[in-house]
């Protein structure tokens, strides 16, 4: 298992402090740095910034939002970024959420699956270098009534094939990621729930597509504090797990509060929801479960942390990307510090 770190969204004040963690997240071995977007920065410029100013640290999308690009400007963007970094891009896809798809970029949030399929055939075209022709629901190129003709991609990537991820969330589309895609993006992923939430899905789709899950990644970004207090530090993630299992999306389309529920936590994923929702962000936040919470964070100290890194190698994660929580500078740095001294300890590297 191999360790990656998760800088989330740019442009929160803190800039600076991002671009020093993901320096000496290079600096420390780690394999991949992700950026992610949402309606704030985009990370394809992050990326960029970021590979300029680091040497062996692969930069991943996590991810480049399907509704907010063609497929096209996906795949030019995605040979631009491997240029410039030597070789070391991964591309992450995602449909995002209704609520951003059709309220930031007008874009209608019907038939993800569809779209999502269709999106990567382009990209897996056009990568390719052949001349672009696409005849589907979603996409047509090029169109049959102008002066548009079958164009081929001019930037030469790196390697031939770049490494194309999907987040996934759902059993559909978990199934669909694993029989198209290189690797998957998770979040709140629990090793203890691993096959009835994610892996079966995966396995499904690999063997659709006549392969098993060996060379695929499965990539989770799991949050880290250490400490010694394990229950005060759990606390601090509970406004940030009520905030995705009762605020994100609408009362009918949350997918991280259907994710709650196939974990077993029915009742507790309804109340957290209701509060939210109801402006009681407090009252949800204090409705989580210290179980949830500790099952998809790594929590306490660096013994601690090891037993539940073996646990998601365990469980099938390889590459874990990290999310150090800490208010300073220095204390990112020393989580970063501490992943690296418990993936040792754990005997999974």
């Amino acid at each position: 298992m191999r360790l990656g770190i998760n800088l989330g969204y740019w442009g929160a004040g803190m800039d600076a402090d991002n671009l020093a963690v993901a320096r000496e997240a290079d600096r420390l071995g780690y394999s991949v740095c992700w950026a992610a977007e949402a309606y704030g920065s985009d990370a394809a410029t992050v990326l960029a910034w970021v590979a300029a100013q680091t040497e062996r640290i692969d930069v991943g999308s996590a991810i480049f939002q399907i509704p907010a690009r063609t497929p096209a400007m996906t795949a030019m963007t995605a040979a631009t970024l491997d240029t410039l970094s030597g070789g070391r891009f991964r591309l992450g896809l995602g449909v995002s959420g209704p609520q951003v798809s059709e309220g930031w970029y007008g874009v209608r949030f019907d038939k993800p699956l569809a779209r999502t399929r269709e999106y990567v055939e382009i990209i897996r075209k056009a990568m390719s270098r052949e001349r672009l022709t696409h005849s589907g629901e979603h996409w047509t190129l090029p169109l049959p009534d102008g002066p548009g003709k079958p164009l081929k991609l001019t930037v030469h990537p790196v390697r031939e094939h770049i490494p194309l991820y999907i987040a996934a969330i759902g059993p559909k589309n978990l199934e669909q990621t694993g029989e198209i895609a290189d690797g998957v993006l998770l979040v709140f992923f629990s090793p203890e729930h691993a096959e009835e939430t994610t892996l079966g899905a995966l396995r499904a789709g690999r063997e659709k597509a006549g392969r098993t899950l060996e060379g695929f990644d499965v990539v989770p970004t799991v949050p880290l504090a250490v400490g010694d207090d394990v229950d005060a530090l759990a606390d601090t993630f509970r406004p940030y797990t009520a905030l995705y299992v009762g605020g994100m999306g609408s009362r009918k389309q949350n997918f991280y509060n259907r994710l709650a529920r196939r974990m077993g936590y029915e009742k507790e994923a309804a109340e957290i929801q209701d509060r939210y929702l109801s402006g009681d962000k407090e009252g949800a936040a204090a409705a989580v479960p210290r179980q949830l919470i500790d099952s998809t964070t790594l929590l306490g100290p660096v013994e601690r942390i090891a037993d539940r890194m073996r646990a998601y190698a365990e469980a099938g994660v390889t590459t874990l990307s990290l999310a150090p929580a800490g208010f300073t500078l220095e204390e990112r740095i020393a989580a970063l510090r501490a992943g690296v001294e418990a993936l040792e300890r754990s005997g999974v590297a």
